[in-house]
């Protein structure tokens, strides 16, 4: 019984679809008209025209599948678009997860983020027991994760065997929307003007994508794994990064207030919009007073979990930007 991935032209999404395919895998794709197919061009994979907020093509594609990795998604800080991220991440969702359970499907793996999980007010390390308690902070991407997982426990208290994926910060080659990988290339191009005293936790595609294959093989239904690798601040990323490329690190700390304050007036005031992976959005310096490090001990213990070594991972990515123009 074949195997069917959405947004398999994805970041994420491309990357599992291309290790299903290397462990000899029948693969379908969930592809919309519209979709940019850079990332799957060429693979041996049957593609399935549809849209994960039109429930009948759902039901059409996974028709007959076993298995489910459902990636799909949209990444935004801009206000403008919350309501379209919550369609496509929550109420697309919940029709992925509907058509699967009428569909019989065996398994699904859920991709969903540590920014659903959320951090501990205490300012300790970040486990898949956490509570999420952000949602009065009004940040639209990390209110929609934690909705649609929520949809996905939804559905496992249905009977829909669903497992919880939960990757930190990935970076690697083939982001082509710049969903999170973006951030090296901002650094490249001396875009950032400073920095603040931000934490977060960085890991590699290749171990993204192959934690959720072992998800599928290992993973337990109804509970989360964080996909994980090295913490970092801000500052230490910056210094990895000025190895790597030979840009120099910004020296400059941007103090909390002086950066919120700009960001407020040049966001809501001017209506400026910066791209996601720059940073320098208002939601984003609002959630750089939180720690953002975390634990993969779950997935290491309970899946296999590798993690390649991030300053493999950062060459990598800035090479891959490198070889497809974006640095000229």
């Amino acid at each position: 019984m074949p195997t069917i991935v959405t947004g398999a032209t994805g970041f994420i999404g491309s990357h599992i679809t291309k290790k299903l395919l290397e462990k000899g895998e029948n693969v379908k794709v969930l592809v919309r008209e519209t979709s940019n197919t850079k990332n799957i061009d060429g693979l041996d994979v049957e593609k399935i025209y549809g849209d994960v907020l039109d429930i009948n093509s759902l039901k059409a594609a996974f028709k007959g599948c076993d298995k489910l990795f459902h990636t799909a998604g949209f990444v935004s800080f801009k206000k403008s678009d919350y309501k379209k991220m919550e369609d496509i991440n929550v109420k697309g969702a919940s029709n992925v997860l509907s058509a699967a359970m009428d569909c019989g499907v065996s398994k699904v793996m859920f991709t969903s983020s540590v920014a659903a999980i959320g951090i501990e007010r205490d300012g300790s390390v970040i486990t898949e027991d956490t509570t999420y308690d952000l949602y009065n902070e009004g940040i639209g991407y990390m209110n929609v994760k934690y909705l649609a997982e929520k949809e996905a426990m939804n559905y496992f208290e249905k009977g829909l065997p669903v497992v919880v994926l939960n990757p930190s910060v990935v970076l690697g080659e083939g982001d082509i929307y710049l969903s999170s990988a973006g951030s090296v290339l901002w650094f490249a191009k001396k875009k950032f003007p400073g920095y603040m005293n931000g934490t977060f936790n960085i890991v590699d595609v290749e171990n993204v994508a192959e934690g959720h294959i072992l998800a599928s093989e290992k993973g337990e239904p109804g509970k989360r794994y964080i996909l994980g690798n090295e913490n970092v601040t801000v500052k230490s990323y910056f210094n990895m990064l000025e190895k790597i490329t030979g840009v120099s690190a910004p020296k400059m700390k941007i103090p909390y207030p002086f950066a919120y304050a700009t960001a407020l007036i040049l966001e809501r005031l001017l209506s400026f919009s910066f791209p996601n992976y720059s940073s320098l959005d208002l939601d984003s310096i609002r959630l750089s007073k939180y720690n953002w490090h975390v634990d993969s001990s779950r997935a290491i213990n309970e899946l296999g979990f590798n993690q390649t070594p991030i300053e493999e991972t950062l060459k990598k990515t800035y090479e891959w930007f490198k070889e497809n123009g974006q640095l000229e």
